[in-house]
């Protein structure tokens, strides 16, 4: 499985959803609030659709989902996000993608550029690894949850790219145009996903061995846990006996 999976897994399985809820709701609300700027209604915005269903899923209040709408029209006010991309290598040479939503960009960049080079990392010039990745929609279905003939019939049937398989999970690949449909498809059929989103999918992976995924692995926790940082997306490959092994450790 690619290191996007990898890391959405062990972020899954790390930590309770409660104890990341604040986090969570922080990263939705800002979502909300940027997409909200291109028209409050989601039926007319897509951006904004897909941000709600996150926020539902999260069991958001409806008050601050509604606050946050509000925020990004214009009805209360609200601090001002800027929304940019920062790129950088980490160790092994993966390439690091990050999305970021800032209210003040130098000291976001100054902040995660400090981060890199403390972490076995480094800051990268703009296009230096993003045209690694890919937009795309990935919706992670673990193993048992579905019969896989019925899953591969479904989901390209609706209009997914791409289904890979893993000991453990599908990963239904889509163009970010067809997320929504081929996720209604699956949702509709009662298949249940433990991720679903759009995002940065690596053309190809580093395969990281123990020291590096170690070192691979806290970087991406440290990055995830700043405040401005939406997504963290990297091209790492750790096999499932080294990560169990540094999950073990941790």
């Amino acid at each position: 499985m690619g290191g996007h999976s990898h890391w959405a897994t062990t972020k899954r399985h790390k930590a309770s959803v409660d104890a990341k809820r604040g986090k969570v709701f922080t990263r939705i609300i800002r979502e909300i609030t940027i997409a909200a700027r291109a028209g409050g209604d989601p039926d007319g915005n897509p951006r904004l659709r897909l941000a709600i269903a996150k926020a539902k899923d999260a069991n958001m209040p409806g008050d601050t989902l509604k606050k946050a709408i509000q925020r990004g029209t214009g009805e209360l006010p609200g601090v001002t996000y800027e929304e940019f991309t920062l790129e950088g290598y980490g160790p092994g040479g993966t390439a690091v993608l990050l999305e970021i939503t800032s209210d003040n960009r130098n000291r976001t960049v100054a902040e995660i550029r400090n981060l890199l080079t403390k972490n076995s990392g480094n800051m990268a010039e703009a296009g230096a690894v993003s045209w690694q990745f890919h937009k795309k929609g990935l919706i992670v279905v673990e193993k048992g949850k579905v019969d896989e003939d019925k899953l591969l019939s479904l989901a390209l049937e609706a209009g997914a790219e791409d289904v890979k398989v893993d000991e453990k999970a599908f990963e239904v690949i889509t163009d970010p145009h067809d997320f929504e449909t081929v996720k209604k498809a699956l949702t509709d059929a009662k298949i249940e996903s433990s991720l679903a989103e759009v995002t940065f999918v690596p053309q190809n992976n580093v395969k990281l061995q123990e020291k590096a995924a170690e070192q691979m692995l806290k970087l991406m926790e440290i990055l995830d846990e700043h405040d401005d940082v939406q997504k963290v997306h990297a091209n790492f490959d750790i096999p499932d006996e080294i990560m169990e092994k540094v999950a073990a450790a941790g």
